[in-house]
Formats: structure tokens, sequence, C-alpha cells
């Protein structure tokens, strides 16, 4: 028992981790907690649904039409919202309580337009399968959840500390304007990291709804909680810590509910948020220096 529930905790915690990439790549390069990225996460799938539903696409191919539709969207939403915001220097709070509206907003435009009711992909979309390793049993769609939080984390990596283009992210976020004084396009750069964190969220979004089987509008709203806990605990805005918090949040969810009680599973988020909040209030890659990306 306790192998299986080590296995579960890797694939929940790399569904965690997944989830929160592209929230911790948000956070690290704008500084600006975007409440409107669950609705990333459910657009991603619906996206991936309606591409398998009418195109007859495979999974491999509803994939990036997922991503890419969750992108553009957050391209949109942060231009219409929080661009001008930036150019005013508004505090912080004006960009969290506009997010808010926004989501509050989106959330119920989703419900209206596609209802609430729990949509599932086509049975013909991906054969899934399980594989049995004694006696831990894992399916094929927990394994591209867990290649997927371990891939996007090396290439996230790769391109944020190894490519012209992730040095001139991390100079917008580090410093705006001596960015812009060494002819650096701040405004492009945001929008290429807000289009990198929607896709990253809309992908977890198709995968984990392929992994449940379940999608519905409010879906990326049970995942805040635990997107808010990774990256507190991971380090704001580390990729690295992202990944090693997610493990961490999806073990002890995981035994919390195997060897305690169900009930008290979902508090373990909050519990491990407010401990490291007392403990380690920079998280555990968190460093003091103002570095953000």
């Amino acid at each position: 028992m306790l192998e299986q529930q080590l296995v579960n905790g890797v694939v929940l915690g790399a569904t965690y981790a997944l989830f929160a990439l592209g929230f911790t790549l948000m956070f690290g390069v704008m500084g600006v907690i975007n409440l409107t990225y669950g609705v990333y996460f459910a657009i991603g799938a619906f996206a991936a649904l309606w591409s398998t539903q009418s195109l007859n696409l495979g999974i491999v191919a509803a994939l990036p039409v997922g991503a890419v539709v969750a992108g553009l969207i957050a391209v949109a939403i942060d231009t219409l919202l929080l661009t001008r915001l930036r150019k005013t220097k508004a505090p912080e709070l004006a960009s969290l309580m506009v997010t808010l509206g926004a989501t509050l907003f989106l959330y119920a435009g989703l419900a209206a337009s596609l209802g609430t009711e729990i949509r599932r992909f086509p049975a013909a979309v991906f054969d899934g399968g399980a594989f049995s390793l004694g006696a831990v049993r894992i399916g094929t769609t927990q394994l591209l959840i867990v290649g997927a939080a371990l891939a996007f984390v090396a290439a996230l990596m790769a391109l944020v500390r190894g490519s012209r283009l992730g040095l001139a992210i991390r100079a917008v976020a580090e410093n705006p304007d001596a960015a812009a004084l060494m002819g650096i396009n701040g405004g492009l750069m945001l929008r290429v990291v807000s289009f990198l964190s929607g896709a990253i969220g809309g992908a977890a979004g198709v995968l984990v709804g392929l992994n449940f089987n379940a999608i519905q509008p409010f879906m990326g709203e049970h995942m805040m909680l635990r997107g808010f806990a990774v990256i507190i605990v991971g380090g704001l805005g580390d990729l690295r810590g992202a990944l090693l918090a997610g493990l961490i949040l999806g073990f002890a969810e995981v035994l919390t509910a195997a060897y305690l009680s169900s009930t008290f599973k979902d508090l373990t988020a909050f519990a491990l948020l407010v401990a490291t909040l007392w403990f380690r209030p920079l998280g555990l890659f968190g460093r003091a220096a103002a570095k953000r990306a």
C-alpha cells in the first residue's frame, strides 16, 4: 500500500506543479498574482475538448490547441486589464482586485455559455490503459502528467537561464526602466510571458481533464489554493521550487488521506502554506534579493 501511495503522491504532486508553473512564471516576471490563471486552466481544457469533438483531432493535436488558445486569452486579458495599471505604476493591490473581478466575470461567462455540467473527452481520443509493476499500478495519462511537468520545468529553465529571450525577460523582471534603456521592448516581453504562462495553464487543464475525464468551467477554482501553496512553499517566482513544492504537497495530501483521514486532505495545503509563512517566508528557494525571474 505504501508503494502505491508514494506513486500516487508523485502523480498528484506533478499535477500541482504542472498547474503552478505558469502561475509561478507570471508572478516571477510581472510581480502580480493574477487570479485569472485558473480560468486559463479551464479554457485550455474546453478548447481541446472542442477540437476533439468538432475537428476530430486526437489528444496529441488537441493539446497544443488548448495551450495556444489559453495563451492567446491570457495575452488579451493582460493587455486589457493590466497594461494600463503597469503604466501608471498602480499598487499591487489594484492588480489583485482587478484580476479578482475579472475572474468572477469570466467564470460566470463560462458557466452561462457552456453550462456547469461535467463534460468528457470522447473515448476514442486517447487509449489510456495502465501499467503494473508488482503491486504498483500507474495509468498512461498519469505518466504523461509527470513527464509533462518535468519537461516544462526543463524547458522553462533553459529558456529563462540559457537564451537571449530569457535574458531579456529577466532584465524586464529585474528593472523595466533599465531594460528599456538597453533597447528591450518590455511590453513585448510581458506579452510573451503572458502567452507562455497561459499556454502552460491551458496544457495543464487538458492533461488534468484527460486524467480525471471531467471538464467544467470551475475546474481551475479547486486548483488555485494549491497553486498559492506551491508558489509560496517553493519560493515566489522560482520554477525549481514550484516542482519540488508540488511534489511535497502531493505526498502530504496522499499520505494524509491514506493514513489519517480523507477529511483532512483539503486542510493540508493550507497547513503547509501557513507553516511556510511562519518558519520560512521566502520559501524553499526564495532569496532575500529582489530577483523575480
